[in-house]
C-alpha cells in the first residue's frame, strides 16, 4: 500500500484545514501572543518551504535546499509585506526576548556532544581536529588577504564571510556568530546576519561542487585517495556508535533541564570572564563528555532531546530566522563579484589547508579535504550529505559529523577569541 502524502508528519486531509485556520487567524489578527502564536504558524510554514525546497531541482543538489528556502522565503514575506506586522512583531519577539533561538542552540550544543561516542570525542580532538584547525587557518587567512587586495577589508573578509562559511551552517553556525558579533560590536545580529546568510548558502553549493571536482581528482591521481578511506592506518575507535534506545517523555524532560542548565551556567561565567556564553557552554559540556562526569543514562536523555527538537523544530526556528533576523534589502546590497570572489577563496582555502595537514597527521588528501575543509564549509547536517553524495563516500559520515558538531563548535570558541583580538 503506498504512503499517503504528509507534511510535518500530518495527513493532507488535516494538514490543508490546520493550514486554512492559521492562515485566517493571521490575516483577522487573532493570534494569542507567545510561544502558542508563533510555534503553529512556524511549524507549518516551515514544513511547507522545506518541502518546497527539497524538491526544486538546483537548489536541492547545490544551494542546501530546503533551509535556504524557508530563510529566504520568510524574508520575503517581510520585504514584500506579505505577513501581517502583527505576525511579524510576534515572530521576532519569540525568537529574540522570549529567547527561543537560544533555548534552540542549547539543545543542539548540548545534546550533539553529550550523544557523541566518547572515544570518537578524544580522536577528534587529538587527531582530526588538527586538520580542521589547518583548513580554516588556511581559509581565513587568504580570505581575508584577498579581501584586503580587493578594499573589502582583511577584518571584514574574515569575520563577515571565511569564518561564517566555516561556522558548520545556519541555526549551530551563522545565527549564534551572529550573536556573538552583535554583543561584541555593538550592532544587530539581523545586520550581520544579512551579511552572513548568502555567504554560507554559496559556500554550501561550491563546497558540493568541489567535492565532484575532488572525487574525479581521485580519479585521474589514485595516490591522493583512499577510495573512502581517510585514514592510511584506520581505527575501529573513531566509529561512533548510534543509539538506538527507547525514548520515554521522562528522558525529555531531563534532557530540557540539563541542556538549559548549561546554558545558564555559561552565562554565569560570562559576569566575570569576557567570552560569549555559547562558548562557555561548548567548553563546559566538552569536559564534561571527555573526562565522564556525567552518567550515560543523562548523556542520552540529552541527545534525545537535540534530536526531537532538532527533528521537529529546526524548519520552524528556520522561518524565525528568516523573519526576524534576515533583511532580503540587505541581503540584495550585499552581493558583488568581490563578494563571490572570497566566498571561493574561503572554500579553496579550506580544501587546500586540510590537505596539506591531513597528508602531515596521515590521512589521505582528498577524504581529508572532503571531510575536514568541505564538510566545514556546508551547511551542517543537510550539506553533509549533500557533500559526501557529490563525492560518492557517505561511508565518511562519521568524519563529516564531527566536523559539523565538533568543527562548528571550535568555530564560535575561536570567533569568540578572535574578536577579542582583532577588534
Amino acid at each position: 500500500m503506498k504512503e499517503r502524502f504528509k507534511l510535518a508528519g500530518i495527513e493532507m486531509k488535516y494538514f490543508i484545514p490546520i493550514t486554512i485556520v492559521l492562515l485566517v487567524g493571521m490575516y483577522l489578527g487573532k493570534f494569542p501572543k507567545g510561544m502558542l502564536g508563533a510555534f503553529p504558524l512556524m511549524m507549518v510554514l516551515g514544513a511547507i518551504l522545506n518541502y518546497i525546497g527539497n524538491k526544486t531541482p538546483i537548489i536541492k543538489d547545490y544551494l542546501g535546499g530546503g533551509p535556504i528556502v524557508i530563510i529566504f522565503v520568510s524574508a520575503a514575506l517581510v520585504y514584500f509585506n506579505v505577513m501581517p506586522e502583527g505576525q511579524i512583531k510576534l515572530m521576532k519577539e519569540f525568537m529574540t526576548t522570549q529567547s527561543f533561538l537560544d533555548f534552540y542552540i542549547a539543545a543542539l550544543v548540548v545534546g550533539s556532544i553529550l550523544g557523541m561516542n566518547r572515544k570518537l570525542l578524544i580522536k577528534a580532538a587529538l587527531g582530526y581536529l588538527p586538520v580542521i584547525i589547518g583548513g580554516v587557518a588556511v581559509a581565513v587567512l587568504l580570505t581575508g588577504i584577498v579581501g584586503a587586495v580587493l578594499n573589502y577589508g582583511f577584518v571584514n573578509s574574515i569575520f563577515y564571510i571565511a569564518i561564517p562559511i566555516m561556522g558548520g551552517g545556519m541555526g549551530a553556525g551563522a545565527v549564534p556568530l551572529s550573536q556573538i558579533f552583535g554583543q561584541a560590536l555593538n550592532k544587530q545580529p539581523t545586520e550581520l546576519l544579512a551579511v552572513m546568510v548568502p555567504a554560507v548558502a554559496l559556500g554550501n553549493a561550491l563546497a558540493i561542487v568541489c567535492a565532484g571536482l575532488l572525487d574525479k581528482l581521485g580519479q585521474k591521481y589514485p595516490k591522493l585517495t583512499g577510495n573512502g578511506k581517510l585514514l592510511k592506518v584506520q581505527d575501529d575507535s573513531m566509529i561512533a556508535h548510534k543509539n538506538d534506545a527507547s525514548l520515554t517523555y521522562e528522558e525529555l524532560g531531563i534532557g530540557v533541564i540539563i541542556s538549559t542548565t548549561f546554558f545558564i551556567f555559561g552565562g554565569i561565567v560570562t559576569k566575570f570572564i569576557s567570552i560569549h556564553a555559547y562558548a562557555i557552554m561548548i567548553i563546559a559540556v566538552a569536559i564534561v563528555k571527555v573526562f565522564g562526569l556525567m552518567d550515560e543514562y543523562y548523556e542520552s536523555c540529552c541527545a534525545k532531546w537535540f534530536n526531537f527538537i532538532m527533528k521537529n523544530f529546526t524548519s520552524a526556528l528556520l522561518v524565525g530566522i528568516g523573519v526576524a533576523y534576515t533583511s532580503l534589502e540587505s541581503v540584495i546590497e550585499s552581493f558583488s563579484p568581490t563578494y563571490l570572489i572570497l566566498v571561493g577563496t574561503t572554500v579553496v582555502g579550506a580544501v587546500i589547508g586540510t590537505a596539506l595537514v591531513g597528508k602531515l597527521v596521515g590521512f589521505y588528501m582528498i577524504e581529508g579535504s572532503i571531510t575536514a575543509g568541505l564538510c566545514m564549509a556546508n551547511m551542517g547536517g543537510t550539506g553533509d550529505v549533500a557533500v559526501l553524495s557529490a563525492a560518492h563516500r557517505m561511508e565518511l559520515m562519521p568524519f563529516a559529523q564531527i566536523s559539523s558538531r565538533i568543527g562548528g563548535a571550535f568555530m564560535l570558541l575561536l570567533t569568540s577569541l578572535l574578536i577579542n583580538l582583532l577588534l
